[in-house]
């Protein structure tokens, strides 16, 4: 079966581990996962300058693990990302920003990702 994940929420919320840990059950029983999509305050899971305390989960960093040992496409909402001021260096530059703070493997991209992966899935998740 053909998943999309969308996670529209912050790291601090148990919703976003919980999204990743579906992640990999969806992968361990051998599902497909098309994409997992971040909008609106979900968006802050890309956020590479966050640090939290060393006792809680690092979300940008096990998304980031997770699409690199997995392959799987993570793709930030950029109207979400732009308004909450998340940027990747393309982004930072049009803006005229000193800094970016989206770094790969997530990918900047608009809504027509989200209905892409929507028609071609069998079931989509949303985490909020």
């Amino acid at each position: 079966m053909k998943y999309l994940i969308n996670v529209s929420a912050p790291p601090s919320s148990q919703s976003s581990l919980s999204a990743l840990r579906f992640c990999r059950a969806l992968l361990k029983q051998e599902h497909e996962l098309l994409r997992v999509f971040f909008y609106g305050e979900g968006v802050y899971n890309a956020n590479s300058l966050l640090s939290p305390p060393s006792d809680e989960n690092n979300m940008e960093q096990l998304w980031r693990e997770f699409a690199q040992t997995h392959k799987v496409e993570l793709v930030v909402c950029i109207a979400a990302a732009v308004r909450r001021g998340l940027l990747n260096e393309e982004e930072a530059q049009r803006y005229d920003k000193p800094a970016s703070n989206i770094q790969a493997p997530f990918i900047v991209s608009g809504l027509g990702q989200l209905v892409e992966a929507s028609v071609l899935a069998d079931r989509t998740m949303t985490f909020s």
